[in-house]
């Protein structure tokens, strides 16, 4: 499985991941909203399971994706400061995307 994640998105995950009671978390990209071709993401602090993979990013963050969910593969973890602060999560593989 794929992951791709920005600067900004990195600098964001790395000090949710630093802050306090996180230790052993790790990022999660999960699908809130699956309808037909394409899914809404999210993105929260969780531990592995079973079903997990973790997909190793260029920006020194590890991310889990769970391997049951062809949506997951290949998403893009993208954060921006304008025009609205947050988080979009994409995948150009699955033709849509969504936050």
């Amino acid at each position: 499985m794929n992951c791709k994640i920005n600067r900004n998105a990195a600098k964001v995950l790395k000090q949710m991941l630093e802050s306090e009671g996180t230790e052993g978390k790790m990022v999660r990209v999960y699908v809130t909203l699956e309808h037909g071709d394409h899914a809404h993401y999210d993105v929260k602090l969780d531990t592995p399971t079973v079903h997990d993979e973790i997909v190793k990013t260029d920006k020194g963050i590890d991310v889990l994706l769970d391997k049951r969910e062809p949506f997951l593969d290949g998403v893009w973890i993208k954060y921006f400061y304008v025009p609205q602060e947050g988080f979009d999560i994409t995948n150009s593989s699955k033709i849509h995307h969504h936050h």
